[in-house]
């Protein structure tokens, strides 16, 4: 259970850095597609590459490994609020639709924060 829990972490963490990274640096086609403003854009790619670094750094060093599981509760929590967000746009189940990634990716996150909470603790 340990190496499936780092190989998910590991994977969430490149796909929030970048999907983070997106959203701070790139919100002008973001915005088009929504109505959040820049700022709230930006805030949340912030929280994604924070939240994506802490998935990984405080397990791996061994400092502060609560903080994984944290993160990763946070990052379920952010990833389901905006699948809610995309799911008032649009419910059509299709891959284009970021809905479905959106969901996807909050199950993950969620399953992680649970894993190294309940069954495969760091410390």
């Amino acid at each position: 259970m340990n190496i499936l829990m780092w190989i998910l972490q590991v994977a969430l963490a490149f796909l929030y850095v970048s999907g983070g990274a997106f959203k701070t640096f790139k919100f002008e086609e973001l915005a088009k597609q929504s109505a959040l403003p820049h700022g709230a854009w930006r805030a949340l790619g912030v929280l994604e590459m924070t939240g994506g670094v802490l998935l990984v750094v405080p397990a791996a060093l061994g400092w502060l490994p609560e903080l994984t599981p944290l993160a990763a509760a946070v990052l379920a929590v952010e990833t389901f609020v905006l699948a809610a967000l995309f799911a008032q746009k649009s419910l059509k189940l299709a891959k284009t639709n970021p809905l479905v990634w959106a969901a996807a990716m909050g199950l993950l996150a969620a399953f992680v924060a649970y894993g190294r909470y309940a069954l495969s603790p760091l410390a």
